[in-house]
């Protein structure tokens, strides 16, 4: 029996969105590829996470999948047209509600099936129904949702058609979040087709923790910068450097804020949040008899207030 998405989360049923969050975040840190470079098993356990945390993360997604289980994505079918999922006779069943003979009833079932199946009426019926949803999660870096990306997605098949899936290329645009919706297109052909929307979720990064549209960042400061002052570099998302001045008596835990280096904000033009670089003071180690004499002569300056 295949686990379902809250036993791969390990959390509950009922359990928050914070919890979800936390075990998600706790997870996808042991299982990611770059912890666990050439195992397949780990990589298959991340996917595997990112499929059940989209889904369980999004409230609306995760009301279908407690109502209808691994039938979730067919929903919406199965509520119109009478159960069927991906079933045809869910379309068959639509078609009836959809056409009526010229008597008042039901047309025959030669005339429904001939619908279907490409007779003269075919197209009416299908400019009727309309392109199909579908939904396909994607997982990409922060660097991606930083820059904006671009992923070749394979749409799902069209039963009453018999055409095939295909390959789009879908644009991912700079901002997104772990949640977002992005919208692939409706890509129909005589009013059938595929409405094509992509569930995004961003994999945890290295270094950065994002918050909204800032970032968060522990950068380490030597002990004697973090006391007399001085001046660290500071890794941003977009992979270049920049100085941070540290003044003379910094304290462990310091926040300092560069503007604008965070993620671009979506509703806000090109603007960016910004970066929230958190001290972490780092101690000497291994430190000669010099240096040792040095904190000697601290020492008992700091006992005498000398």
């Amino acid at each position: 029996m295949a686990k379902s998405y809250y036993d791969i989360l390990g959390v509950e049923r009922g359990a928050s969105e914070k919890e979800v969050r936390s075990a998600y975040r706790r997870l996808a840190r042991k299982y990611h590829p770059d912890v666990n470079q050439g195992d397949k098993d780990a990589e298959a356990r991340f996917k595997e996470l990112n499929q059940a945390y989209q889904v369980i993360s999004d409230e609306e997604s995760r009301k279908k999948y407690d109502h209808f289980g691994a039938n979730w994505r067919n929903a919406d079918h199965m509520r119109s047209g009478g159960g069927g999922g991906d079933s045809p006779y869910s379309w068959f069943t639509r078609a009836r509600r959809g056409r009526r003979s010229g008597d008042g009833g039901f047309g025959s079932m030669s005339d429904i099936f001939g619908d279907i199946f490409g007779s003269e009426r075919r197209t009416t019926f299908e400019e009727n129904l309309g392109p199909q949803r579908a939904d396909v999660a994607v997982t990409i870096t922060l660097e991606e949702a930083f820059a904006g990306a671009a992923r070749m997605v394979q749409t799902p098949p069209q039963p009453l058609t018999g055409e095939k899936g295909k390959r789009l290329e879908v644009k991912i645009p700079a901002g997104v979040q772990s949640g977002s919706k992005v919208h692939g297109g409706a890509q129909a052909k005589g009013g059938l087709g595929v409405d094509l929307y992509l569930t995004i979720t961003v994999a945890p990064h290295r270094l950065f923790e994002r918050k909204g549209d800032d970032l968060l960042f522990a950068v380490p400061v030597p002990l004697v910068d973090a006391m007399l002052g001085g001046e660290v570099e500071v890794e941003t998302i977009e992979g270049k450097r920049v100085a941070l001045k540290v003044p003379a008596e910094t304290q462990n835990g310091k926040v300092f804020r560069l503007k604008g280096k965070g993620m671009p904000r979506k509703k806000s033009g090109a603007s960016h949040g910004d970066l929230l670089a958190t001290v972490r003071v780092v101690l000497p180690e291994a430190i000669g008899s010099e240096e040792r004499d040095l904190f000697e002569r601290l020492r008992e300056i700091g006992k005498t207030g000398a």
